[in-house]
């Protein structure tokens, strides 16, 4: 079996890489990184071969800049690229900052910016997977996930389903709470857990939450306070507007809940999250090359797990606390001491695409959250629309499972953001700034067209070639 990863240079790949290995030995002959970058190919792909080899397992790990050879004989195959690259993600949420809008990188005029840059570029990789590898499928982690994948359905070329480990972390954030708060349970553990979840990508609720039957969804609200000191995703929220609502949301939903505490977190950092994680890849990368050059590929990974976990120690809190937190992050990295490459275990988004695969190929039928046709998931949107519901993953694929009944403010945040997805998934489809422009101005984060074809104009103007097909 085949596994490609389109964007092999990133800088998740090499743990992504030691995760499958390490976990799954045998579940693939061949995982193939695709990476155009000569300098990812030289530094993240090259430590994601070296990982394997370490691992004892020569040859598994493949780098190629020819996509038609990374695609040829694929059985799934991992979108995970960023069109304009770290670059490209800052001119993003400075253009729309500038303006005190949210410039967050999957969220309203970011997100719309990244999705522009990336659907015509995706879309050429599908034509491209279905000449050479037509019953691929492709697992897509592409962000802005949701509206990536809606654009992948549309042009209706390969296989694919969409995933985000957000809905399936909160779940557990959840599960774990409810285990220490659990009244008379032996060991605090939370017993049998069901949840009701439904939405879009990076925008979603849930509306349930049952441990052996019984629903806790209520007590989670009255205590959510308590909830919030437990979690990092919870905290930026309003509880009293949570409770208003009448469902715990996801962590993205923060954006549209308190725009303006978000403005004042960035004002008060002097930078955005995308320029934190800039500066971080830049290190990450130098410092990898620096190792290789010097013939150590211990140094590297010990690099690579030292500013990787420094980055996941740091996400959010540029956005919710006005910090971003490195001093300390990096003071507790440096004390944790070496972490070995045959330690690990198989979590995030790469383990939910994972579990995705196992139950597709035959080695285990589960239950998923995953951005697919919505058929009747959600009723009150069309059924080719892409949303972020259960499903059960098997060897016949996907099949829907119930999605929660969001409440109604829930719903009408939900109906704004997928109409202004199928307007940018058109306006990238026919080239069309004014649709582009028309489109963004419908998302609840942009205040009106004036300020959305302001936006538009300038994204095109700085991303250069990227952009330069909207007319």
């Amino acid at each position: 079996m085949k596994l490609t990863v389109l964007g092999g240079g990133g800088v998740r790949t090499p743990a992504f890489v030691r995760a499958v290995l390490a976990g799954r030995p045998g579940a693939f002959d061949e995982i193939c990184l695709f990476e155009p970058d000569a300098t990812r190919r030289a530094t993240t792909a090259r430590l994601a071969v070296g990982v394997a080899e370490a691992l004892g397992q020569f040859g598994v790990v493949t780098v190629t800049a020819d996509a038609a050879e990374a695609f040829t004989g694929a059985d799934y195959v991992f979108s995970a690229i960023r069109v304009g690259g770290d670059r490209g993600r800052v001119i993003d949420e400075q253009v729309a900052l500038r303006r005190g809008i949210v410039g967050q990188e999957t969220t309203g005029a970011g997100g719309c910016a990244m999705a522009l840059r990336t659907i015509p570029v995706v879309l050429s990789y599908c034509d491209l997977l279905s000449e050479c590898s037509p019953g691929a499928v492709l697992v897509n982690f592409t962000n802005p996930a949701g509206l990536i994948t809606q654009a992948i359905s549309a042009h209706g070329k390969v296989r694919a389903v969409g995933v985000c480990d957000t809905p399936s972390g909160t779940i557990a954030d959840l599960t774990s709470f409810a285990g220490a708060a659990a009244r008379g349970r032996e060991n605090g553990e939370a017993g049998r857990v069901r949840a009701s979840y439904g939405g879009l990508n990076h925008l979603g609720w849930i509306t349930s939450f049952e441990v052996d039957g019984e629903e806790l969804i209520g007590d989670l609200l009255t205590r959510f306070g308590e909830l919030q000191r437990s979690g990092h995703q919870f905290a930026a929220f309003d509880a009293d507007q949570v409770r208003r609502v009448g469902a715990i949301p996801t962590e993205y939903v923060y954006y549209y809940y308190d725009p303006r505490r978000y403005l004042d977190g960035v004002a008060r950092a002097g930078s955005s999250r995308g320029q934190d994680v800039q500066n971080l890849n830049d290190e990450l990368l130098t410092a990898i090359g620096k190792a290789f050059a010097d013939g150590d590929a211990s140094a590297a990974w010990s690099a690579y797990v030292n500013l990787i976990g420094v980055r996941h120690d740091t996400y959010m809190k540029t956005d919710t606390q006005g910090a971003s937190g490195q001093a300390e992050a990096r003071a507790q990295r440096s004390m944790a001491g070496p972490v070995p490459i045959g330690a690990s275990e198989l979590g995030g988004y790469e383990g939910l695409a994972m579990r995705v695969i196992d139950g597709l190929a035959g080695r285990g039928a589960c239950d998923v959250i995953v951005n697919i046709r919505n058929g009747t998931a959600l009723d009150f949107l069309d059924p080719d629309d892409i949303v972020e519901v259960p499903a059960r993953v098997d060897t016949d694929g996907l099949t829907q499972l119930e999605a929660a009944d969001l409440p109604g403010s829930a719903r009408a945040l939900v109906l704004a953001v997928k109409e202004y997805e199928r307007g940018i998934v058109e306006a990238a489809m026919s080239g069309s700034a004014s649709l582009a422009a028309v489109a963004l101005a419908q998302h609840p984060l942009v205040p009106g067209i004036t300020a959305a074809r302001e936006l538009i104009s300038e994204y095109i103007e700085m991303h250069g070639d990227h952009l330069a097909y909207l007319r």
